[in-house]
């Protein structure tokens, strides 16, 4: 019993004894590093002369230009020296394409629809920019002002006709002018014609010249010069401005200045600036064609037509408070 312990002891020992980390056996040895012999140059002590140049002899100078092909040709300018671009634009074509399919015939009365269409046409308008109550200090009042036209966007006959007067009293002034209108451009024509005076007697009868059209930023504007029967040189200015607030809401400032080159007692007008007027409307379109408006006006004589009205009983100025329509059709 005491040899089988015994020898079972001895086993687990050996067992342990296995389990420690072994020992290097080259410790505390001196290992120097390994040195590679160098290998001996076969070519040592060797003479090695210089390899031959490949191109020796050859002629390295400048190469020769190659010939021009078009040297002798003759490389004369040609007969035209015109610039691309700058030649003159053929002439526009004074037929029309569609005459050689269907005829001219054919295609007149369509040709003279799309005149009619882009402003050869003829029609007519009447506008009435004033038709207005006047409301002021005395005896209230009445104006008018309006036009009338036949013809095309070039050529036009022209009635024009304004006056005005107390309501309690006679009329004070009206006038009717017929005129030839030719449009001398997009925005302007060139008015010639007669005018009359019905009122202040006594009447006169005059020949105009004028121009009317828009003036920049949509101004209408218009002028005139008057030569009376009796040799008077009258002249007017006048325009408006339609500065739309809506669609259908618009405030039309405007104004007129009268001139005459000599004094005229008979019908009491003086030399020099005889009469001014501002005023400012505002217009409701109930439709493009009928708008009724309010507005107030000022108007004054100036200078010795000033006088003459004093001399005559006459108010020189007035404040208007007017309400009117504004129509054409």
């Amino acid at each position: 019993m005491i040899r089988t312990a015994t020898a079972l002891l001895l086993a687990l020992q050996a067992v342990a004894g296995q389990a420690q980390i072994a020992v290097d056996p080259h410790a505390g040895h001196t290992m120097p590093m390994a040195t590679a012999p160098v290998a001996a140059d076969p070519r040592a002590g060797h003479t090695m002369p210089a390899a031959p140049d490949p191109h020796a002899g050859h002629d390295m100078s400048v190469a020769k230009p190659a010939d021009d092909p078009h040297a002798g040709h003759n490389m004369a300018a040609p007969a035209t020296v015109e610039v691309i671009g700058t030649a003159p634009a053929p002439s526009p074509p004074t037929d029309h394409a569609a005459d050689a399919v269907w005829g001219a015939a054919a295609v007149a009365p369509s040709r003279a629809a799309l005149r009619r269409e882009h402003g050869g046409f003829t029609g007519t308008m009447i506008l009435f920019n004033l038709a207005e109550y006047q409301a002021r200090k005395g005896s209230d009042g009445y104006r008018w002002e309006g036009e009338g036209w036949f013809g095309s966007d070039i050529n036009r006959f022209v009635v024009k006709t304004e006056g005005e007067g107390d309501l309690r009293g006679p009329l004070d002034a009206a006038e009717v002018q017929a005129l030839y209108s030719r449009a001398i451009g997009p925005w302007w024509n060139l008015q010639a014609g007669v005018r009359h005076d019905i009122r202040p007697e006594p009447q006169r009868t005059y020949a105009t010249l004028g121009i009317e059209g828009l003036a920049p930023y949509w101004f209408k504007a218009s002028g005139a010069l008057f030569l009376s029967n009796k040799g008077e040189v009258l002249g007017r200015l006048e325009g408006f401005y339609d500065q739309r607030i809506t669609q259908r809401l618009i405030l039309q400032p405007r104004g007129e200045i009268n001139l005459a080159a000599q004094d005229i007692a008979e019908i009491g007008v003086g030399a020099g600036l005889s009469d001014i007027e501002v005023g400012l409307r505002l217009r409701y379109e109930l439709a493009r064609e009928f708008a009724p408006y309010v507005g107030v006006e000022w108007a004054g004589k100036i200078g010795e037509t000033a006088r003459l009205a004093r001399a005559a009983g006459d108010q020189p100025s007035a404040v208007n408070y007017v309400a009117g329509i504004r129509f054409w059709f």
